[in-house]
C-alpha cells in the first residue's frame, strides 16, 4: 500500500492517533493550472473559455513544511468562483501572484513553481505540523479558511485583512485545497463541525466566512434586525449563506434568483421575499456601454411591492457590473450597497447622484479574518447555519465542477472529493446531524 493509502486507510478506519507515525509522502495528486498554458485562451470571450482545457490532475511534491505551517490530508474540498478565474486566466494569470510572493522571502520561494496546485476549501485531518505551531497536532480534523497572512507589518494587527501580504491561499499562493495534501498557515485552521461529513464540512469556508464579513460583521454591512437586505443571485455559493445570515439575524431577505427552482431553494430556507429576474425581464443595459434606469425603476419598484413600500438597507452586492448600476439606486437613502465580487465585470458604472445626494455608502468586503471565519465556522458547528453543498465531483471531474460553476449550471456550492473514497464519510455527531438534516440536504441534487 502507497503512503498516502495507509494515511486514507488510517484516517478512514478512525485510527487518527496512528497519523504521526505514518511517512509524509514525497508527492501526491494535485488538481493544477500551467504555466505554459496562461495563453491559451487569448482571443476567446470569458463565456467560451472552458476550464476542462486547463486544469490538470498532476503528480507534484510535496512541499517543505515551514514554520507556522501545517500539511493537512485532504478528503474534500469545493469550487470557488476564485478557481474559475485561475482556470481561464482572468483577470491575470494567477502565476503573477506567485511570482510577486515568491520574492517576499526564501520561504515563500516555494510558491514560484510553473504549476499552481488550486484550491481555497478543504476538509482533513492535519499530517504534520511546523516549528511554532502548538494548537494543533497530527490527527486533528479539521477545516481551513483561504485567509494566508505574514503580520510582520503593523496594519494587519486590527484587522488581518489589511495586513500588507494578505492573500487568498489557492488562489494568490499555492499548494491549494483541491489536491491529496496541502499546505496551510496553522492560523487558516478550524475544527471540523462533527455533524457533517467531509465534502459538506469543506464547502462551506470561502464563501461562508465571505458572507459572514460582508453582510454581518462590523467591518461590514453590520445588519441588524428589520433591515431589507436585497441579496443577488440568492441560491448560490454566496448568496444562500447571505440568505441564512438574513434570516437569522431577524433581517428581511429579498432574494433575487434566475429560475422557479432557484426560487424554490429560497422557500426551503425560509424567505418568502424572492423575485426571478428573468421572469420578470429585467435588462438593466441597453447595450454594451449604456444602462437603462427606466429598469431601475421598474426593479426598486417590484422590490417596494414585496417589502410594503421599503427599500433596501442592505444590497447585497457580487455581481459587479451587470447589477451594479441597479443596486445603487435601489438601495434605501443613507443604506449600504457592500460588494465582494465582481462575477459578472469588474468595471463598474452607476449613477452618483443616488449614491451622494442620498447619503448612501459603498463599502468593500474581501473575504474575512481568522475571528469572523471562526465565528462564521462556529455557526455551522452548532447547527445555526448549514451547508449548501448540491453536488460533488471526483479530483478527476474537477474541470467540469468548475465549468458547472463558471456557467451558472449549478446552485449552492459544488464540492470535490480528495481522499475521501465516496460521499457520506467523516460523521461524528449523528444526534446533531439528524436534527438538523432537512436543512444540511436543502440544495441536495436541485
Amino acid at each position: 500500500m502507497s503512503q498516502l493509502g495507509e494515511i486514507q486507510q488510517a484516517i478512514l478506519n478512525d485510527d487518527l492517533g496512528a497519523v504521526a507515525s505514518l511517512d509524509v509522502p514525497e508527492s501526491y495528486r494535485g488538481v493544477t493550472v500551467h504555466k505554459d498554458e496562461a495563453g491559451m485562451f487569448e482571443g476567446l470571450e470569458s463565456r467560451d473559455k472552458d476550464p476542462r482545457k486547463s486544469l490538470h490532475v498532476d503528480e507534484v511534491p510535496t512541499p517543505e513544511l515551514g514554520p507556522g505551517e501545517a500539511l493537512v490530508a485532504v478528503m474534500a474540498s469545493a469550487i470557488n468562483y476564485n478557481t474559475v478565474w485561475t482556470s481561464i486566466f482572468e483577470p491575470v494569470s494567477t502565476f503573477k501572484f506567485l511570482e510577486r510572493y515568491g520574492r517576499l522571502s526564501p520561504l515563500s520561494k516555494r510558491h514560484d513553481l510553473p504549476y499552481h496546485v488550486v484550491g481555497s476549501d478543504l476538509s482533513g485531518v492535519v499530517l504534520r505540523t511546523g516549528p511554532g505551531v502548538h494548537n494543533w497536532k497530527p490527527g486533528d480534523e479539521v477545516v481551513a479558511h483561504c485567509l494566508n497572512v505574514e503580520l510582520e507589518g503593523p496594519d494587519g494587527h486590527n484587522d488581518t485583512m489589511l495586513d500588507t501580504e494578505q492573500r487568498i491561499w489557492g488562489f494568490e499562493t499555492n499548494f491549494g485545497g483541491l489536491a491529496e495534501i496541502a499546505l496551510v498557515k496553522a492560523n487558516q485552521l478550524m475544527p471540523k463541525p462533527g455533524h457533517l461529513t467531509w465534502e459538506e464540512a469543506a464547502s462551506p469556508g470561502l464563501v461562508n466566512s465571505t458572507a459572514y464579513r460582508q453582510l454581518v460583521s462590523r467591518n461590514g454591512a453590520d445588519m441588524k434586525q428589520g433591515d431589507v437586505v436585497l441579496i443577488w443571485g440568492a441560491s448560490g455559493g454566496l448568496g444562500s449563506y447571505a440568505t441564512q445570515y438574513a434570516l437569522n439575524g431577524g433581517a428581511i431577505p429579498v432574494c433575487v434568483v434566475s429560475s422557479p427552482e432557484k426560487a424554490e431553494i429560497c422557500r426551503k430556507l425560509g424567505a418568502e421575499l424572492i423575485i426571478d429576474r428573468n421572469a420578470e425581464g429585467y435588462k438593466f443595459w441597453k447595450d454594451e456601454h449604456n444602462q437603462d434606469p427606466k429598469e431601475w425603476q421598474r426593479f426598486g419598484k417590484k422590490i417596494r411591492e414585496l417589502t410594503g413600500g421599503e427599500d433596501p438597507d442592505i444590497v447585497f452586492e457580487h455581481p459587479g457590473r451587470e447589477t451594479f448600476g441597479a443596486s445603487v439606486y435601489a438601495a434605501r437613502k443613507g443604506g449600504t450597497i457592500v460588494t465582494c465580487a465582481s462575477t459578472s465585470g469588474y468595471m463598474h458604472q452607476f449613477d452618483n447622484r443616488y449614491l451622494w445626494m442620498n447619503l448612501k455608502r459603498i463599502i468593500g468586503s474581501h473575504f474575512a479574518n481568522y475571528r469572523e471565519s471562526w465565528e462564521a465556522n462556529r455557526l455551522i458547528a452548532k447547527g445555526l447555519i448549514h451547508p449548501t453543498l448540491s453536488k460533488t465531483y471526483s479530483l478527476e471531474d474537477t474541470g467540469q465542477a468548475a465549468l458547472d460553476v463558471h456557467r451558472n449550471a449549478h446552485q449552492g456550492k459544488v464540492g470535490v472529493l480528495a481522499l475521501a473514497p465516496e460521499e457520506g464519510l467523516g460523521v461524528r455527531n449523528h444526534e446533531l446531524r439528524e436534527k438538523h438534516i432537512d436543512g444540511i440536504n436543502a440544495f441536495r441534487n436541485v
